[in-house]
């Protein structure tokens, strides 16, 4: 999962991107709301966490502006501000959720959970397509009950499939999903890593959980039911 931190305080930005890049995520970073709203214009987001109190352009307006462009992936917004009033006009501007300053970044990561949970039409925490079950609070992934060993990248890979299962999801997206926007890219890793999932999932080649759609990109094909 990809995610935006729009953060003006330089040690609490930096801690955020390394919690969340240690929990799983790509992180991008923009310092004042100006570099916010460009990136999460034309990044390819999952989700953004945005202080209310940026420079050069608000968090409320930012947040505004990026509904107003039709960006419809979820925002939590950072507030240091205790006036309940405050939390309300930042639901109001567009967003989805709020953590008030100071936090614990288990907060913020359950928060940033439950809201891409609920952008794939998932209740809890656990996912579940045919036998295959992806807990995303523990990140385990079973088989018919028993454990699978994913590497990072094999993980992100499967978990952005199994939020958006039964929608195709070209190699791009999935790519932008591995790397950080000045990383090089191969355009073979995807491909790589897809042909690992499957073996790692369906060894004796029975279940068959992952389609190429030849020209538009994969699909997670085991129907989805609740965990």
């Amino acid at each position: 999962m990809r995610v935006l931190v729009v953060e003006d305080e330089t040690a609490l930005r930096e801690a955020l991107k390394a919690e969340l890049a240690a929990a799983g995520y790509t992180v991008d970073l923009a310092a004042d709301g100006e570099e916010g709203l460009y990136m999460a214009t034309e990044y390819p987001l999952d989700v953004a966490i945005i202080d209310l109190g940026l420079p050069k352009l608000s968090g409320l307006e930012l947040i505004r502006r990026l509904r107003a462009r039709g960006k419809s992936y979820g925002v939590l917004i950072l507030t240091a501000r205790d006036r309940w009033q405050d939390k309300v006009e930042g639901l109001s501007a567009g967003a989805d959720d709020y953590v008030a300053k100071p936090f614990h970044f288990a907060e913020v990561q359950a928060r940033l959970a439950a809201l891409l949970r609920r952008a794939g039409g998932w209740a809890t925490s656990k996912l579940a397509c045919g036998p295959i079950e992806l807990d995303t609070r523990a990140q385990l992934v079973t088989v018919h009950g028993a454990p699978v060993e994913l590497t990072s990248f094999e993980y992100r890979i499967l978990e952005h499939l199994m939020l958006r299962a039964g929608e195709v999801i070209s190699k791009t997206e999935l790519t932008d999903r591995l790397y950080e926007q000045d990383y090089d890219r191969d355009s073979n890793v995807v491909e790589v890593l897809v042909g690992r999932l499957r073996r790692k999932l369906d060894p004796d080649d029975s279940l068959k959980p992952i389609e190429t759609l030849r020209g538009r990109g994969y699909r997670l094909s085991l129907p989805r039911h609740a965990a």
